[in-house]
C-alpha cells in the first residue's frame, strides 16, 4: 500500500527516470503519460538517432528507480499532484481558519490523540459507513511519538499516506469541535478517502490478474513450442494463423483444366540443412491454387508480426505432392500438342536449391539421380505410348531427343562431349544451333540413358544456396519427325537457379557473369511469355541466347507453355520465395484470360532490366539515380566482354590457320632445289597475313583488359554502396 499510494503520485509528465530494458541495459527515460488505471506509465529516449518508446508497470519503475519511494517530487505546490495538492490546502485552511483553541500544555498526549481516533470510528459506524484507514508500523510511531513536536510542513515521501490519515483526522477534531457543522461533511470526506483506498485495490488486484494470466500464457506456450528455436515466435503465429484457413489441398481426381500459358508453383519440404538450422516453413498451400507467404516482420519497437502474402496460380503442388502429380496437371497435357503438329515448352524456375533438377530429371539418391521418375522420363514414355496409338500410327512418326545446355551465353552439346556450338539463322529466318546431334530412339529406356550421359555432363557450381548447383539452363528435346520432317517439338528445360545481385556482386567475376547472364535470360524469357500470350507480331527472342535458341516454341497458333515455379519453405529463403513468386505471378498476368482484352500494361520497367543482370532491387542507403548509373556501366561492361571475347577467340583462329602455311614453307627448305624467290615471296605473305591478326588480336585483348577493368570497378562500387555506413 505504501507504494500504491504514493509512487504514482512522485510521477509526473517530463520527468526522467531509469528504465531497464529487456536485455538487461539501464538508461535514462522521460516520463510521457500516467495511467492510474492500466498502473503504468509511458516513457520514451531516443536511441542512435531514433525516438523510441514503451510501457512500464509502476512495479517495475519502483524497482528500478527506489528513490522515488524515499524523496518527494521538487516540482512546485501550486503543480502537485492532485491528493498532495488537497493535502496542502488543508494544511493552509487549518493554520487560518482553525478555531480548536491551543491545548494549555504544549504537548497533546497520546491519549487525547487516540480518543480522536476512537471517535472518528464512532461517527463513521454510526453512519452506517465502511471506513479504511492504513495503519502500519511508521503509522503507530507517529501517533505513538513525543507528543507535542511540531509536524514538518513537508513530511516524508514514505510517511505520506500516514500525514494524510492524520490530516484527517485532525480535520475531524474540527468538525466536531465546531457546532454549526453538520456530520454530513464528515461522511462525506471520509467517503473520498475510502473511494480512493478502493480504486487503488482495484487497481492492484487487476495488476495481479493481468501478471498471472501473462505467467500462465508464458508456461503454456513454453510446453508447447521448443523456446530453443531462434524463431519460436514466429513458428506459433504461423500455427495459429493456419489452424483459422480451410484447407482444400489438390488431388489427383481434379480436373485437368488446359491453358495456353500454364503457370504452376511447387513447394519442396525443408532439407536436412535447414532442419539442422531449426528453420521453420513460412509457405503455406491451403487450395488448389493458392499459396500464402508468412513473412516475419519486425515493428520499430521490435515487435515481431507476420505479413500474411497470397498469390494465385493456375496450381500450387504442397510438399506432399510426388514427381507423379506434378507432371499429370502440367507436362503431361503438353504430349498431346506436339503430336497435333504443335510446339511446347515447360520450363522449371526458381531460385538456386529449390528443387528443380529433382522435378525435371529425377529423384536424388546421395549424388546419384534416379532419372525413371522425373518429368524427362515420364514425358519420354507417353510420348511412346501415343505414338503406338492407332490414330498416329500411320503417321510413321520417328522419336529423336537432343540435350544441350546454355552457360554464360555459349551452346554446349551434352550429348556429344560438350562439344561448343554455334546459335545462327539461316537463309529463312530460321534458328540453327549447328553442330548439334539428334539422337533417335526407339523406347524409353533409351531415352533414360541419354538422360543419364548428358546430366553428367552438366556445369554446375558453388552458390550461397547449394555446394552443387547448375549453373547452366539444360534443355531436353523430344522431336516427332515424318520422313525426315519436323512434325512436332516438346522442349523440357531446367533453368540455372536466379540470385540477387547482392549475393554474388561481392563474388569473383565469372560468378557474377554467370548471375548476370541467367537473370538477363530469364527477363528475356518472360518477354518472350509476354508477346506469346498477347498475340504480339514481334516476338523479341534475340535478347538471350536461351530465347533465340526456343524461337520456334514462342511463335505458331499451337504453341503452349508450362512454367513451373519451385519455392523454398524456409524462413531464410523467405525473400528469394517472394521474388519467385512475384516473377511467376507476373508471368500468369500476361495470359490472355487474365485481362478483359489480354494486353496488360508495361509496369516497372526499369526495375525489371536492372534486374537482369544484377538480380532484385539492392536495398542500400544510395539513390536510385546513383543505382541505376552504376548498374549502367556494369551492364555495359558485362556486354564489352562478351562481344571483345567473341572477336579474340575469332582473331585467334585465324592466326591458328596460318600454322598450315609456316609448315609448308618448312618443308620447302628440305628441298635441295628449292626456288630462293618463292620462299621470300610465301614468307613475306604468311608474315604480313600473321602480323594483321596479330595486331587485331593484340587491339581487341588490349579493350577486353580494358572492360574488365570496368566491370570490377562497377561491382565494388555497388558492394561498398550496400554495405551499412
Amino acid at each position: 500500500m505504501l507504494m500504491e499510494s504514493s509512487l504514482p503520485a512522485r510521477l509526473f509528465p517530463g520527468l526522467t527516470i531509469k528504465i531497464k530494458r529487456s536485455n538487461g541495459l539501464i538508461h535514462n527515460a522521460t516520463i510521457r503519460t500516467v495511467s492510474l488505471e492500466k498502473s503504468c506509465i509511458s516513457v520514451e529516449w531516443t536511441e542512435a538517432g531514433t525516438t523510441k518508446g514503451k510501457e512500464i508497470d509502476f512495479d517495475d519503475v519502483a524497482s528500478v528507480n527506489p528513490e522515488l519511494l524515499q524523496l518527494l517530487p521538487t516540482q512546485p505546490k501550486d503543480k502537485l499532484p492532485l491528493q498532495e495538492n488537497v493535502a496542502v490546502q488543508k494544511q493552509n485552511r487549518r493554520s487560518v481558519n482553525s478555531k480548536i483553541p491551543a491545548p494549555r500544555e504544549g504537548l497533546r498526549s497520546r491519549s487525547n490523540r487516540m480518543s480522536i481516533v476512537s471517535e472518528v470510528r464512532i461517527t463513521a459506524q454510526e453512519n452506517d459507513m465502511e471506513v479504511e484507514l492504513p495503519v502500519s508500523a511508521n503509522s503507530r510511531k507517529q501517533f505513538s511519538g513525543a507528543a507535542g513536536l511540531p509536524r514538518p510542513s513537508c513530511p516524508a515521501a514514505t510517511d505520506m499516506p500516514l500525514t494524510m490519515v492524520s490530516e484527517e483526522v485532525e480535520e475531524q477534531v474540527q468538525v466536531h469541535s465546531n457546532r454549526g457543522s453538520s456530520s454530513a461533511n464528515t461522511v462525506n470526506t471520509v467517503r473520498r478517502k475510502s473511494c480512493l483506498v478502493k480504486q487503488m485495490e482495484r487497481m492492484k488486484n487487476k495488476r495481479e490478474e493481468k501478471r498471472a494470466q501473462n505467467s500462465e500464457m508464458r508456461i503454456k506456450r513454453a510446453q508447447e513450442y521448443d523456446t530453443s528455436f531462434p524463431n519460436w515466435e514466429f513458428a506459433r503465429m504461423i500455427k495459429e494463423f493456419r489452424a483459422t484457413l480451410e484447407c482444400h489441398p489438390l488431388t489427383v481426381t481434379d480436373p485437368i483444366e488446359e491453358h495456353r500459358i500454364c503457370v504452376c508453383v511447387r513447394k519442396r519440404p525443408l532439407n536436412k540443412q535447414e532442419l539442422a538450422k531449426k528453420e521453420i516453413d513460412v509457405i503455406t498451400v491451403p487450395s488448389k491454387c493458392l499459396v500464402l507467404v508468412h513473412e516475419p516482420k519486425l515493428k520499430v519497437d521490435l515487435t515481431k508480426y507476420l505479413e500474411n502474402q497470397a498469390f494465385c496460380f493456375d496450381f500450387a503442388f504442397d510438399e506432399t505432392v510426388s514427381n507423379e502429380v506434378v507432371y499429370r496437371f502440367t507436362a503431361r497435357p503438353l504430349v498431346q500438342t506436339i503430336f497435333e503438329g504443335g510446339k511446347a515448352t515447360c520450363f522449371a524456375y526458381g531460385q538456386t536449391g529449390s528443387g528443380k533438377t529433382h522435378t525435371m530429371g529425377g529423384d536424388f539418391s546421395g549424388k546419384a539421380q534416379e532419372t525413371s521418375n522425373g518429368i524427362y522420363a515420364m514425358a519420354s514414355r507417353d510420348v511412346f505410348l501415343l505414338k503406338n496409338q492407332p490414330r498416329y500410327r500411320s503417321l510413321g512418326l520417328e522419336v529423336y531427343v537432343t540435350f544441350f545446355e546454355i552457360y554464360n551465353g555459349k551452346v554446349f552439346d551434352l550429348l556429344n562431349k560438350k562439344a561448343k556450338l554455334r546459335v545462327l539463322e539461316d537463309g529463312k529466318q530460321q534458328v540453327q544451333v549447328v553442330g548439334l546431334q539428334e539422337h533417335l530412339v526407339n523406347s524409353a529406356d533409351d531415352v533414360i540413358k541419354m538422360i543419364d550421359m548428358g546430366s553428367t555432363c552438366r556445369t554446375s557450381g558453388q552458390t550461397f544456396a547449394n555446394t552443387n548447383s547448375s549453373r547452366s539452363h539444360a534443355c531436353f528435346q523430344i522431336l516427332l519427325r515424318s520422313k525426315r520432317r519436323m512434325h512436332g517439338k516438346f522442349s523440357l528445360v531446367d533453368l540455372a537457379g536466379n540470385e540477387r545481385g547482392v549475393d554474388t556482386s561481392s563474388a569473383d567475376r565469372q560468378t557474377r557473369m554467370e548471375s548476370a547472364e541467367i537473370n538477363k535470360s530469364l527477363l528475356a524469357l518472360k518477354e518472350c511469355i509476354r508477346a506469346l500470350g498477347q498475340n504480339k507480331a514481334h516476338t523479341p527472342f534475340r535478347e538471350s541466347k536461351l530465347t533465340q535458341v526456343l524461337r520456334d516454341s514462342f511463335i505458331g497458333e499451337n504453341s503452349r507453355t508450362c512454367m513451373i515455379a519451385m519455392i523454398s519453405p524456409g524462413i531464410s529463403s523467405c525473400e528469394y520465395t517472394l521474388n519467385t513468386l512475384r516473377y511467376a505471378d507476373r508471368v500468369k498476368e500476361l495470359s490472355p484470360h487474365s485481362g478483359p482484352s489480354g494486353e496488360q500494361p508495361i509496369q516497372m520497367e526499369t526495375e525489371e532490366l536492372e534486374a537482369s543482370s544484377n538480380g532484385n532491387r539492392i536495398a542500400s542507403n544510395f539513390s536510385e539515380e546513383e543505382l541505376s548509373s552504376q548498374m549502367s556501366s556494369f551492364n555495359e561492361a558485362l556486354t564489352q566482354i562478351r562481344e571483345l571475347e567473341e572477336r579474340a577467340v575469332e582473331e585467334l583462329k585465324e592466326i591458328i590457320q596460318q600454322g598450315p602455311g609456316w609448315l609448308e614453307l618448312s618443308e620447302m627448305t628440305e628441298q635441295p632445289d628449292y626456288d630462293l624467290e618463292t620462299f621470300v615471296n610465301k614468307a613475306e605473305s604468311a608474315l604480313a597475313q600473321q602480323a594483321k591478326h596479330c595486331s587485331a588480336l593484340q587491339d581487341v585483348i588490349s579493350s577486353l583488359r580494358l572492360a574488365m577493368q570496368m566491370e570490377e570497378q562497377a561491382s565494388r562500387q555497388m558492394n561498398s554502396k550496400k554495405r551499412p555506413q
